[in-house]
């Protein structure tokens, strides 16, 4: 039997930045359907026999979803899902051709976009990666603002990065100073440093970036169950979430 009811519409896609579906499942003939299926709407298909395959591969930051079947050989699609919760750029979609509530309700607690029953008919499957490929823009979107983030409060030194916690947490340049035991010059001048090294243009400016990066991150860790990072009087809050270097 097809693993698929096909009736696709062609769309393809006019971006030069074509979203890529993973596709993991141990039959050929699945790969190969889903291979055409994904094409005929212009999105790059990239098929793995196993998780293993899969994760064998470099991450990359880029918009896309991870279409997997559950049961695998070696490790299973739940076993992969957890694995890659932190990989919030590649929402996962499972299918399956048996699915116990259990696994179902595992998989959608993790996050996963869907959990379809084989065959799948096409419309249901695209709808739910073109989901998916949404919820990936907009992480993608978000972890190359982290890196940006995370680049130029790498190249603050030791003392910015104090004034910088001290700054963001509300503290004025007196109170920074009577805290660092530094002169209010001093203060202004690490001040100055800083926001230029931050590329800020004002302190609101500086204190926005902040909070939009804190409160993804902190829905993303939510959503995936990741830990979230605990702020310190002089560094609020600094993102780790991404690998290092940033795949391109």
């Amino acid at each position: 039997m097809s693993p698929l009811r096909m009736c696709p519409r062609r769309n393809p896609s006019d971006s030069s930045d074509v979203p890529t579906v993973y596709v993991i499942d141990a039959d050929a003939s699945v790969r190969e359907t889903l291979d055409v299926l994904i094409r005929s709407v212009g999105f790059q298909p990239r098929t793995a026999r196993s998780a293993e395959e899969f994760l064998a591969r470099p991450r990359l930051i880029t918009p896309g979803c991870l279409l997997t079947e559950l049961s695998l050989p070696g490790l299973t699609g739940l076993e992969l899902q957890r694995l890659i919760l932190e990989r919030t750029e590649v929402p996962v979609i499972f299918m399956s051709e048996q699915i116990d509530v259990r696994s179902a309700v595992q998989a959608m607690k993790a996050g996963a976009i869907e959990v379809l029953t084989k065959p799948v008919a096409a419309d249901g499957l695209l709808s739910a990666i073109r989901h998916a490929i949404e919820r990936s823009r907009a992480a993608v979107d978000h972890l190359v603002r982290l890196r940006t983030f995370q680049e130029r409060y790498a190249s603050l030194s030791a003392r910015e990065r104090e004034v910088w916690g001290l700054v963001v947490s509300g503290r004025l340049n007196k109170q920074i100073a009577a805290k660092l035991g530094i002169t209010e010059i001093t203060v202004k001048v690490h001040r100055g440093n800083m926001m230029r090294k931050m590329r800020a243009g004002s302190f609101l400016e500086l204190v926005t970036t902040v909070e939009t990066l804190r409160r993804w991150t902190g829905a993303m860790a939510a959503s995936t169950h990741l830990p979230s990072e605990s702020p310190s009087d002089t560094d609020p809050w600094v993102p780790s979430l991404l690998p290092s270097p940033l795949a391109a």
